[in-house]
């Protein structure tokens, strides 16, 4: 009988790029994971596939699963499996791991802990606040915000010496303490705390739907409520709030605060999505298209077995490089049946692909898309030459029709197809009707005309209206354009750098 294990895993603050290394590791080990409301649910990628995944989040008075309840399942599911109980923050800061390690000792099972970031640290860091700091405050202490009334806390009867917390320790951290605020502020002051005592609530703290309010503890009950901001959320009360004026690195990023809908493939967005993140962006996945192996091979295997009669190999898209090397390497061969032939790419991405597997290329047009390349050729050097072209089954024919009509022999084969890949749709078109989308992406027409199919013709143009357009290129926007859609960002650069840097100068001039 396999035998079980459990791992009690701090996800981390929210931030997927805070989730430890042996975290990911433990994750990568699990047969079940149960993970919490602040769980990032990024992060269960890191899970195998066939890993059972449990929700038991709590948010607020809902609840999915009583604590009770999720201790037997905690201590169920690990008697012969390996489970990864994914926390919010650090399971043992405020995350009941104690209580859930306590159960899982005494029915024998074997555990260990991977503890997380706090949030009690990372949101204050995130919105520019040192809970220490030489001249402001050389103790803190990380307090839970569910004391009750008469001061006692439900989970262990505890009472809090709010005189002590008040006037002997330089930096306070509440954890839920949002709809106790009040309460909170008016314990401190009447223990001696000063009404001018700089405070801060983060909520949602390390995402990129953090929002800050800063005010003293005189006045932040009033500025909350006036922000509408509700848990979860993390209180710093202390002198160290001051120099979020000086520190506040993340909400200034030039696209925090900004919700990109990106509609590349899944397994093209990680790279544009880092991209953005990096720059404080939200992203919201919907993949219009997704990329598949051509209906038959036959066409191009054809052509791999006849690869010395060509004289040049041209690729247009990662993509192509992809299927085309998977496809040689499945016929027994590999690189080396490309000596002799002259290569060209469509694109610094398409030419480090091919660089990477140790290939050298004769043409990179400076501009990447084929009239360039066309031109980097040139009509008098292209007559005669044969071309093979192995690229999606749908494409624009500008490049093998103007190679012919200069005389060259050119054979397209499709090394893969592009697809609709469309879930969600109706969710998506709620979120641009109430304008919770301030930039849709396009890197290829494809994107554009399957973004178009998913939402509906009549109505593409129309949700679009609330939300600026960003694309890749002059033909990507022009694709744009047939259907009604008009581009409000067109990069000059026909790349992913070159779109989020032509998205970044938009956000920039328009502020």
């Amino acid at each position: 009988m396999k035998s079980g294990k459990a791992y009690l895993v701090g996800a981390g603050p929210g931030d997927p790029g805070l989730l430890t290394l042996k975290g990911r590791d433990v994750l990568a080990l699990a047969d079940v994971v149960i993970y919490d409301y602040l769980a990032n649910e990024e992060l269960l990628k890191y899970a195998p596939a066939h890993a059972e995944r449990i929700y038991v989040g709590k948010k607020g008075g809902d609840h999915t699963l009583s604590q009770e309840a999720i201790n037997r399942l905690l201590v169920e599911k690990a008697r012969d499996r390996v489970v990864v109980r994914l926390k919010g923050g650090d399971p043992f800061v405020f995350g009941r791991g104690g209580e859930e390690a306590q159960e899982l000792a005494a029915a024998g099972i074997d555990f260990e802990i991977v503890p997380g970031v706090t949030a009690a640290v990372a949101v204050p860091a995130y919105a520019g606040i040192p809970l220490s700091h030489r001249d402001y405050a050389s103790s803190m202490a990380f307090i839970t915000g569910h004391e009750r009334a008469d001061g006692a806390s439900p989970e262990n009867k505890e009472t809090l010496d709010w005189e002590k917390l008040a006037c002997g320790v330089g930096t306070l951290v509440f954890f839920m303490g949002v709809k106790n605020l009040s309460e909170i502020a008016q314990r401190l002051m009447a223990h001696g705390r000063s009404s001018q005592t700089p405070v801060a609530v983060i909520r949602w703290g390390t995402t990129p739907q953090q929002q800050t309010v800063v005010g003293t503890l005189g006045d932040i009950v009033e500025k909350v409520q006036a922000a509408g901001l509700k848990p979860p959320a993390i209180i710093v009360v202390g002198e160290v709030v001051r120099l979020r004026k000086e520190l506040n690195w993340y909400e200034t990023k030039p696209l925090f605060g900004k919700t990109v809908l990106v509609t590349r493939a899944r397994e093209q967005a990680s790279d544009f999505r880092k991209a953005l993140e990096a720059l404080g962006a939200r992203c919201v996945e919907f993949p219009t298209i997704a990329i598949v192996p051509p209906k038959s091979w036959d066409p191009l295997d054809a052509a791999l077995a006849s690869l010395d009669q060509y004289d040049w190999v041209v690729f247009t898209s990662v993509n192509g490089v992809k299927f085309f090397m998977e496809r040689l390497w499945a016929s027994g061969r590999d690189v080396r049946a490309l000596a002799g032939r002259r290569l060209a790419a469509i694109g610094p991405k398409t030419a480090e692909s091919l660089e990477q597997r140790g290939l050298r290329l004769d043409v990179v047009p400076k501009e990447y898309r084929a009239e360039s390349l066309l031109e980097a050729l040139g009509e008098t050097a292209v007559r005669g030459q044969r071309f093979l072209l192995p690229r999606a089954a749908q494409a624009r024919d500008v490049l093998p029709q103007t190679l012919r009509r200069w005389g060259a022999q050119v054979e397209v084969v499709p090394a893969y197809e592009t697809v609709p890949a469309a879930d969600g749709v109706n969710e998506l078109k709620a979120m641009l009707a109430r304008g919770d989308i301030h930039v849709v992406t396009f890197t290829a027409s494809s994107t554009v005309t399957f973004f178009v199919q998913a939402v509906g013709a009549p109505h593409a143009a129309e949700l679009l209206k609330k939300t600026a357009v960003a694309c890749i290129g002059p033909i990507t926007a022009d694709t744009a354009r047939s259907f009604g859609i008009e581009p409000t960002v067109v990069a000059q650069e026909y790349t992913i750098p070159g779109l989020v840097h032509a998205m970044v100068s938009h956000v920039l001039q328009a502020v």
